[in-house]
């Protein structure tokens, strides 16, 4: 079964989902929007790409290699961005984006 088989990146892909729906929610209470804008949008791409990749490599997807890199790239973005910003929820965010981009590049 091929979510038994990558269990450790689709736990991985879930918990930055989570992560960076937490932080997107964190960021939208900050008291300047505007300046966390970038970080918002890519918390929002990144929870999306990991919660589509856990899906498809949950299922074994012919599909699942290619959102594979995908996810590396978005997740590296995300990272970056949400380590420009000195806030816990960033950060943890960061860290979550950190841990799933390489177990996703290990997986593809």
């Amino acid at each position: 079964m091929a979510h038994e088989k990558n269990q450790e990146v689709i736990s991985l892909l879930n918990q930055c989902a989570v992560a960076c729906n937490h932080c997107l929610t964190a960021c939208l209470e900050e008291k300047d929007i505007q300046m966390m804008a970038k970080c918002i949008k890519l918390d929002i791409d990144c929870a999306q790409i990991c919660s589509l990749t856990a899906s498809l490599i949950s299922r074994g997807s012919e599909h699942g290699g290619h959102i594979l890199k995908e996810c590396v790239e978005i997740c590296n973005k995300c990272a970056e961005e949400c380590s420009k910003h000195q806030l816990d929820h960033c950060m943890e965010c960061a860290e979550a984006c950190r841990k799933c981009s390489e177990a996703c590049r290990q997986a593809a």
